[in-house]
């Protein structure tokens, strides 16, 4: 008969295997970019700056801890997000740490610093204008982002084109662009370069996965230019 000391021992050392796979921060990076959707490690490896080699590892290491599934197709390999969970648990450990750690804030503010005084728009605000046709709302993330989910009523304008694809955006318009969530910079990059071509834009800090958690429609689908 296994003794009380023994059970909890077992138990306690399967929940310490979620810690250990999360004690890295490319892996806690990986993560966050499987909540937007599932890719390949090519596209991991580029968007977190690491060989592909260590790209490949970190996944391993959380597929071990059954945080993350791989399907294979021929020699292309995607990963994502084993369940729903897995995103949830994510945004509840940022939230966190945003809680209790006050270098978060600090590491923040220190960004933001000198950025033209940035601002971002409030949610629910931005709901009643985005309905109301008062704001142009761009998704500044990959297309295969934008297709795996995204802010109902916005239109799909990549940061790698949007200086290209300028003349596509009302004037009469703000703009509020979005990208992954509180740590992804594309939105900030847009509305910098927006400003410069003389738009008045203004970023949205939330990304699809906080949606999904406030219980907010999320849609999926085709590109909407």
């Amino acid at each position: 008969m296994t003794s009380t000391r023994q059970y909890k021992d077992a138990v306690y050392e399967q929940l310490a295997r979620i810690g250990k796979s999360l004690s890295s921060a490319p892996r806690l990076e990986i993560l966050d970019l499987l909540c937007q959707g599932p890719r390949g490690v090519d596209a991991l490896a580029t968007q977190v700056g690491q060989p592909v080699a260590n790209t490949s590892h970190h996944l391993q290491v959380l597929r071990r801890a059954r945080l993350v599934e791989a399907e294979k197709r021929g020699v292309r390999v995607t990963y994502r997000l084993a369940d729903e969970q897995v995103g949830h648990f994510f945004r509840a450990l940022r939230l966190l740490a945003e809680s209790r750690l006050l270098e978060m804030g600090k590491v923040k503010a220190e960004f933001l610093e000198g950025r033209g005084g940035m601002q971002q728009v409030d949610r629910d605000a931005l709901l009643e204008r985005v309905r109301g046709g008062a704001v142009t709302l761009l998704d500044v993330r990959p297309e295969e982002e934008y297709r795996a989910g995204h802010v109902p009523g916005a239109r799909s304008l990549p940061l790698a084109e949007l200086e290209q694809r300028l003349a596509e955006l009302p004037r009469d318009r703000d703009v509020v662009a979005y990208c992954r969530g509180p740590y992804c910079v594309m939105a900030l990059e847009a509305v910098e370069l927006l400003r410069e071509h003389g738009f008045e834009a203004v970023y949205m800090e939330e990304g699809v996965p906080d949606w999904r958690a406030r219980g907010l429609a999320v849609e999926a689908g085709q590109v909407s230019r």
